[in-house]
């Protein structure tokens, strides 16, 4: 609502132009008043009205010389000047100070209303007019504080003018960006005020900028005073976890470095975008991921390989054939760390655990083909990796299912290492099995462990494997599905001459005629 406020010396006046009007209907309310131009003056500085209706005769100051000093003083209100005198002069030096109509007394009702629609009017449009410019200032400051902030606007973002720079309030001795987004990934952003958690008084922009990016919260600081609260605000997070349902317990803060200068903000922002990307290392209950926990992985040029796939594959199901949960853990352990310093995206590392969960299932589904471990199917394995939003999560299921592959494959009646070891090899007689590769699954050497061996079987390791090859292949031989070749590769010789040979030493005869005096005794 649009505000008058009345000035003249006589008191009939001024009761009288409360009364023949009708404020509301012609869209104002009545302010003050006052009766003298003192008191005129001071009234409209204090109360700064849309309108002042002004006698042009007044005691102690007069009408003119009251608009002269509001002019003065910064007052952009419009006056109506209420005068006995119809003199040129007068209306003239009105003019000169911006004054809307000069009507003469007696005050006639009709020129009055006239007067009060057009200003009515007039101060509509004008406040619509500084609106949009406000609205257009707004839209260009967010325009250029996000090409600064991001560097998407390249090097002309960061070249402002001293004066685009004070009208921006973006002058400071120090930046440094803050990303910030629910702690609970696929929620909405966070309710609560940047300034409030800061406990800080933000006028004009003064302390931090804000906009959003990718339905992110970025936060530009400025000043030693701002990022002093905001490292107050983090040591809040190191000293104690926050409350359950509390406003911060339901935050997560990403922050890059702190900087001196506009060109250098967006690589303040870069780091803070990553760390966000990188939420999916963060440990259970960590709400803040600072710059100084980047690693370096250009630096590292670590990246994924079908080697590496394949090492922690082979590692991870030999320990848990082996039984060895301590190596189990430590290789589980080092596999975060990998993945911690690799350059690939989250989406690569979660294929990567993919893939590895995958190839150890089939490892160990094809070396105890009779155990019926209750695995989760290939398209519920790719659903959870793609659900997790943290890799502890995938490394404690990768914990709980490979206990619950133990369960299933160990076997129940052992009672030493060596009854592990046996059992190791009862399944593993089809690779190529050698003592020097499984002694370190079982935390021995492998000449300790030859010693061991042959105390324990009455044969060396070698000999023990091949007797186990050679009785798995005569039950195969004794089947009369395969062609002898095959039989060779499915119990571990890749050379069907090495077969032959090793066969007809542990059984005195070749493959072929074993099977023949098998199928003679059976028509028998």
């Amino acid at each position: 609502m649009k505000t008058v406020f009345i000035a003249d010396d006589e008191n009939n006046i001024r009761e009288g132009l409360k009364c023949i009007v009708d404020w509301e209907e012609a869209g104002f309310t009545i302010c003050g008043e006052a009766a003298n131009g003192e008191e005129a003056l001071n009234g409209i500085m204090e109360k700064e009205p849309s309108l002042v209706l002004i006698d042009l005769k007044m005691p102690k100051m007069g009408g003119i010389e009251v608009i002269m000093n509001a002019r003065e003083k910064g007052y952009n209100g419009k006056f109506i000047i209420l005068s006995g005198y119809s003199d040129f002069k007068y209306a003239q030096s009105a003019m000169k100070y911006g004054v809307d109509f000069y009507l003469t007394k007696p005050i006639d009702e009709d020129e009055l209303y006239d007067s009060l629609h057009k200003i009515s009017e007039t101060i509509e449009n004008e406040t619509a007019a500084s609106q949009n410019i406000i609205q257009l200032r707004q839209k260009a400051k967010n325009v250029i504080l996000h090409e600064l902030v991001t560097g998407l606007g390249g090097e002309e973002s960061s070249q402002l003018s001293k004066t685009e720079v004070d009208d921006l309030h973006l002058k400071a001795d120090i930046y440094q960006v803050v990303i910030y987004e629910n702690f609970l990934r696929g929620l909405n952003g966070p309710a609560y005020s940047f300034a409030d958690l800061l406990k800080v008084a933000n006028k004009e922009n003064h302390t931090f900028e804000h906009f959003e990016e990718d339905q992110k919260d970025v936060i530009l600081l400025k000043g030693e005073y701002a990022l002093s609260r905001f490292q107050d605000f983090l040591a809040h997070y190191e000293k104690e976890s926050p409350q359950k349902g509390s406003p911060l317990d339901s935050l997560f803060l990403a922050y890059g470095r702190p900087v001196t200068s506009l060109e250098q903000i967006s690589s303040s922002y870069r780091e803070a975008r990553v760390l966000v990307e990188r939420r999916f290392f963060c440990i259970q209950g960590q709400h803040t991921l600072g710059y100084d926990e980047l690693p370096d992985v250009e630096a590292k040029e670590e990246i994924f390989s079908e080697l590496s796939l394949q090492d922690f594959s082979t590692r991870l199901a030999n320990y848990l054939q082996s039984f060895n949960r301590k190596k189990v853990a430590e290789t589980l352990f080092e596999l975060e760390q990998f993945l911690y310093n690799v350059k690939n995206n989250i989406s690569e590392v979660k294929l990567f655990l993919t893939d590895l969960y995958l190839q150890i299932k089939e490892k160990m589904n094809y070396s105890y083909s009779m155990a019926n471990i209750p695995f989760p199917t290939n398209s519920a394995i790719i659903e959870f990796m793609e659900k997790q939003n943290y890799l502890y999560e995938i490394i404690r299921f990768f914990s709980e299912q490979f206990e619950m592959i133990m369960n299933s494959t160990g076997n129940p009646s052992r009672d030493t290492i060596l009854d592990d070891i046996l059992y190791y090899i009862d399944h593993n007689y089809k690779t190529n099995i050698k003592l020097e590769t499984i002694a370190p699954l079982f935390g021995y050497n492998s000449a300790y462990l030859g010693k061991i061996f042959t105390k324990s079987t009455g044969e060396n390791f070698n000999s023990y494997v091949d007797h186990m090859r050679i009785e798995h292949s005569k039950e195969l031989l004794m089947e009369n599905r395969l062609k002898v070749y095959e039989i060779a590769e499915q119990v571990g010789y890749k050379n069907v001459d090495y077969f032959h040979k090793k066969f007809k030493k542990y059984v005195g005869m070749s493959p072929a005629e074993y099977r023949k005096n098998i199928e003679e005794s059976i028509v028998k």
